[in-house]
């Protein structure tokens, strides 16, 4: 079975690959409005606790121990380059920025052609080949004027700067573009497949409709082809029943969690698990008595105006999200723990948070999110903080 539509099947048969997250919550309101009730059932989610595997701390800690940047403009994606520098992305300007992983200096390396900004849609998220040490390719999310699709760039640093990108090779379109709930992030996995999550774009039909590329988080080979043993054949659909997938990280048992925007009442954590169904739009959350029935609920939920989630990312045996409405980062301890207890951290004290990555042992790197048409630019510019945690 082939979940793409017609346009999407023949690039296909020509792609490579890449991959992505992700959708913004203002200080008020979701945008997505006049959603239909939900009619959760019950669900089934695995146990995360491990035998045997050491807990983190009840209790944690998140403490900024430095500013790496400042004067970021809508940043987005981020991705760890060898040696520690970063790669950012400009949502609403299409560049790609390199910074220097000690001193924080910027350079630009170039702008993706045919990325068309708006709404919620742009250049998001970004990801390195498996094999970058020797192709040096960049894959990269990002909308166009008919779609959302993912390509990858040859980065050449010995070329000027600005033109260090090469034309981008899509591997995969068709993903379906909204002013709204675009998805965006992308990731390798440790099997070393594309992982992308996407958005329904407001039209909450698409992510229960495995025909459909929206709502849905999908696998795929570094060339964009449907990944080897996929639950459904032929078919790039790993997971269904998404809203707004915005953060993708993997624990050191592989297990991959997943962050997802709610409507107006619950923002998810989810264990993915193959083939599951997520429940949108018949659940938002985990639903109470008979709810969510035959769907997968969340590890953990929070009220959208404490997460409104971007991206994810797993150290010291926790998994870390970025909230944007709520303006915190949530730390939800995941190795051996059956029932985690999600606590806060830097509440309100950076603004809007929009993505985390590990940085390695008990680093992470966290960027802001002021300057994106939803944050309030007066309380600063964007910048990539230096976190450690516990």
């Amino acid at each position: 079975m082939i979940v793409q539509r017609p346009a999407v099947t023949a690039v296909l048969a020509a792609a490579a690959l890449v991959f992505a997250a992700g959708c913004s919550s203002g200080g008020g309101a979701d945008p997505d409005q006049g959603r239909t009730s939900p009619k959760p059932e019950k669900s089934s989610r695995s146990a995360t606790g491990e035998p045997g595997a050491e807990a983190p701390p009840e209790k944690g800690s998140a403490k900024v121990t430095r500013t790496l940047a400042t004067g970021l403009k809508s940043p987005w994606g981020l991705a760890a380059l060898p040696g520690g520098d970063l790669l950012v992305s400009s949502r609403d300007e299409g560049t790609i920025t390199r910074i220097d992983g000690d001193s924080g200096k910027k350079t630009e390396l170039g702008s993706v052609p045919g990325v068309s900004p708006g709404g919620e849609g742009g250049l998001m998220g970004l990801a390195l080949s498996p094999s970058y040490a020797s192709d040096h390719m960049v894959y990269a999310y990002f909308t166009t004027e008919s779609d959302n699709r993912i390509a990858r760039l040859l980065y050449d640093e010995k070329k000027p700067s600005g033109e260090q990108l090469g034309a981008p090779d899509t591997i995969f379109k068709g993903i379906p573009k909204g002013m709204i709930h675009n998805g965006g992030r992308i990731a390798f996995g440790p099997d070393k497949m594309l992982y992308a999550g996407t958005g329904e774009t407001g039209d909450t039909g698409l992510a229960q409709d495995k025909e459909s590329l929206g709502g849905k988080i999908l696998r795929l080979t570094p060339d964009g082809e449907p990944a080897p043993d996929n639950p459904f054949d032929d078919s790039p659909v790993y997971t269904y029943g998404h809203r707004n997938v915005q953060g993708l990280a993997w624990d050191e048992d592989k297990r991959l969690w997943a962050s997802e925007f709610g409507q107006d009442t619950w923002d998810e954590l989810n264990e993915i698990k193959a083939g599951d169904n997520y429940g949108w739009p018949e659940v938002e959350g985990k639903g109470d008595g008979d709810e969510g029935e035959g769907f997968h609920a969340p590890i953990a939920q929070w009220k959208t105006s404490e997460a409104s989630p971007s991206g994810v990312a797993y150290a010291e045996g926790s998994v870390w999200m970025a909230g944007l409405r709520g303006q915190r980062l949530w730390r939800v301890p995941v190795r051996g723990v059956d029932d985690p207890k999600p606590q806060s951290f830097l509440s309100e004290e950076y603004g809007r948070l929009r993505t985390v990555l590990a940085a390695g042992g008990d680093k992470l790197w966290l960027v802001t999110s002021e300057t994106d048409s939803r944050g309030t630019p007066e309380k600063g510019d964007d910048k990539i903080l230096e976190v450690t945690v516990k």
